[in-house]
């Protein structure tokens, strides 16, 4: 027989700004040095960043996941006449930044 859980008073109750400064620094974290401009490489190759989108609604429309809160446009340096397109995967000690974003770039 299962017995019922006691009821515990506990306040849970984190203001709006803590929570989306504490969803920032997760999205900072998976997007990492790869700001528009940048080119990096991996096992996939290496990409050119196009584009951050940081706008959930167009991240998940572009990447067709609902949890997406972000979301890169890479072009492949690799393939001559590639298009770019859309990726969501995190940063990762298997990243290594070929060039920094410009100065002045966002």
């Amino acid at each position: 027989m299962a017995h019922p859980l006691p009821r515990q008073n506990v306040d849970v109750s984190v203001d709006d700004v803590t929570i989306r400064r504490g969803l920032q620094r997760v999205i900072d974290a998976q997007i990492g040095p790869r700001g528009v401009g940048a080119i990096y490489h991996n096992v996939d190759g290496a990409f050119e960043v196009v584009a951050v989108v940081r706008d959930h609604a167009r991240a998940k429309a572009l990447l067709n996941r609902r949890c997406a809160q972000w979301a890169l446009i890479v072009k492949d340096v690799l393939r001559s006449g590639a298009e770019p397109f859309a990726i969501g995967s995190a940063w990762t000690t298997s990243d290594i930044l070929v060039r920094e974003t410009p100065t002045g770039v966002r």
